[in-house]
């Protein structure tokens, strides 16, 4: 059985710095044809893109990330990272990590990822 565990969300303020992990069981993030995305979501939005990294170790961002926020994996502890820098108040979200064996779908598509974590918040003040 499949299960992602977010951890390290919290209350920071603009310009800080927060590490969200998602730690896998069931799974392999660096397994062949693995595929590890980030989301986020606002009330009242749709779930939104914000990194990706695929199993060949390539990496993609959201425009609105890039240069502040960077993915990576532990394969030991098969764990994913977020981290997050210079937040700002519009990076406040839940946010979800996310697996798909798949990448003939963009990356960015929610709906292509098989197995979902439970969602941490962060939390941005101004």
């Amino acid at each position: 059985q499949v299960q992602l565990v977010e951890s390290g969300g919290g209350l920071v303020q603009a310009g800080g710095s927060l590490r969200l992990s998602c730690a896998a069981s069931g799974l392999t993030f660096s397994s062949y044809g693995m595929e590890m995305g980030w989301f986020r979501q606002t009330p009242g939005k749709e779930r939104e893109f914000v990194t990706a990294l695929r199993w060949t170790g390539s990496t993609y961002y959201a425009g609105s990330v890039e240069g502040r926020f960077t993915i990576s994996r532990d394969n030991a502890k098969n764990t994913v990272y977020l981290q997050m820098n210079s937040l700002k108040p519009e990076d406040t979200a839940v946010y979800y990590c996310a697996a798909r064996s798949r990448w003939d779908v963009s990356y960015t598509d929610t709906h292509s990822y098989d197995y979902w974590g439970q969602g941490t918040q962060v939390t941005v003040s101004s």
